[in-house]
């Protein structure tokens, strides 16, 4: 192999396949492998694309094993590394090009978070890539003189509509798209010709399933995800927190070239399209989600701008290729050494539990081990009792006990934010029932008086225990509901 990136990619790509083998379903991955069970045109998280991913995983091999379900997002890590290359490549050259790989395969974010894990930014980050590649192309921009090949629009617009049945926030991507055409004079003539708007048609078109969706259930996907941007918490130093989890998500020495790349780029403007192009596809989701924070009540998730940074990792592979070797390839070794110990320290103790009371350093039911490992020792528990079906008041805690049920009994969220367990199990659908209801968090008493007029009765039930390596990491009080009756208000 001729090519240092292959080594790299490769690398990569077995100790993700390692991490994904060895640690337990997340709280999200939990989430969307439980929640779902066909199918569907659209989610109520997310559009389709991850869905449909673990899905087919789960038809194809028979099995919700964690490496099963988490297979396709590893191998589109590998086709992402590979797309990175390629448009950095076109924009840079061959050194820059290995470079941005590297990058992107020591960043935690990007390389174990969303190169592993059952998420929408696996599929999100790969269609962002090709889209990005694609429009290199049909502009014309290159390291080398280069004419527009509009034959490439109508591949940019598939490209963009992949993006956006992956997750809503590719919008925002493709947004500083537009943004590019509209800002560089030597690109702006192609408005006047149709590729680019057949292009947007297709991507319009592609994601019409989701928007159909979406009329039939009252727009709840919409509304849930437009929600966050609303409400009031003036907080004006969240964007000193909000860069400092991005920093750490990245990595801060990643970090902070990319924001000093970026703010060069604006400074040269579209004289220099290949960093003009890079800085508007990303520039919305990093300012945007820096600026909400100051005003919205949700709190602001450090990855949701990430798509912005994928897009500057370009940049980042050619500043990097000219830099000082022997730091560069130190830095480079050290972070790479760093990300493999702690994935390393995380799978072995999720499977062998190798650091001695680690459950006890933190408050009861407050280890990060609840979310590491699967809730897998209460299944036999609540098969042995009579009961038709599971509640839980919150949406991830169903999560974790649909995972650990494996489709056995059906699993549904009593409360105001039941999320895709609200379509997939709709509380309807237990009337009739003997339901075990999982009585947390709040007060027990408190809970059952609550729910006790929805059941013929509703009595204290042995309550479950979450259990790892012997260890009682979780007690979850449980009430049993005979004859459901009636549907719980939200």
């Amino acid at each position: 192999m001729e090519n240092p990136a292959i080594y790299v990619v490769l690398v990569a790509v077995a100790a993700r396949l390692l991490f994904a083998a060895f640690t337990g379903l997340g709280i999200d991955e939990s989430y969307m492998v439980g929640a779902s069970s066909q199918f569907h045109a659209s989610y109520f998280d997310h559009p389709l694309a991850s869905w449909w991913l673990e899905l087919t995983c789960r038809w194809l091999f028979g099995s919700e094993n964690p490496l099963v379900v988490r297979l396709p997002f590893v191998a589109l890590s590998a086709v992402s590394s590979w797309l990175l290359y390629a448009l950095t490549n076109r924009l840079y050259g061959r050194s820059a090009a290995f470079w941005a790989v590297v990058a992107y395969s020591i960043s935690p974010v990007f390389s174990m978070a969303f190169g592993t894990w059952v998420l929408p930014d696996g599929p999100l980050d790969a269609a962002l890539l090709a889209a990005a590649y694609a429009l290199s192309r049909a502009l014309g921009i290159a390291g080398q003189p280069a004419k527009p090949e509009p034959g490439w629009w109508l591949a940019a617009g598939g490209f963009a509509g992949l993006a956006l049945l992956s997750k809503y926030s590719a919008a925002l991507v493709l947004a500083g798209a537009v943004l590019a055409l509209l800002t560089d004079p030597a690109s702006r003539p192609q408005l006047r010709c149709r590729w680019p708007w057949a292009a947007g048609l297709l991507a319009v078109a592609m994601f019409t399933p989701v928007i159909t969706w979406n009329a039939a259930h009252g727009w709840q996907s919409f509304d849930y995800q437009s929600s966050r941007a609303v409400g009031l918490r003036l907080h004006p130093l969240a964007p000193l927190t909000i860069w400092g989890g991005e920093a750490l998500f990245l990595l801060p020495w990643l970090w902070l070239p990319l924001v000093a790349l970026l703010i060069s780029a604006l400074r040269r403007g579209p004289v220099e399209r290949r960093g003009w192009l890079l800085v508007m596809l990303g520039i919305i989701p990093i300012v945007l989600f820096s600026m909400v924070g100051i005003w919205s009540a949700t709190r602001i998730l450090y990855h949701w701008a990430t798509p912005g940074y994928l897009m500057l990792l370009p940049m980042l592979g050619n500043w990097a290729a000219r830099w000082r070797p022997a730091w560069r390839d130190s830095i480079a070794m050290i972070s790479a050494a760093l990300l493999a110990g702690a994935a390393g320290v995380i799978a072995a103790e999720t499977q062998f539990a190798f650091l001695p009371g680690l459950d006890q350093i933190f408050a009861p039911g407050k280890s990060p081990l609840l979310q590491a490992v699967n809730w897998d020792s209460v299944r036999p528990d609540i098969l042995h009792r009579d009961v038709q079906a599971v509640a839980a008041l919150r949406w991830y805690d169903a999560g974790k006990i649909s995972y650990a049920l494996r489709g056995a009994m059906p699993v549904t969220v009593f409360g105001p934010e039941p999320h895709e367990f609200g379509d997939s199990t709709p509380p309807s659908s237990l009337l009739g029932k003997n339901v075990l209801l999982l009585a947390m968090p709040g007060d027990v008493s408190a809970i059952t008086r609550q729910y006790a007029p929805y059941f013929r009765s509703l009595s204290p039930a042995p309550a479950l225990s979450v259990t790892f390596h012997g260890t009682i990491l979780l007690v979850i009080p449980a009430l049993l509901g005979k004859d459901m009756l009636a549907v719980p208000p939200n």
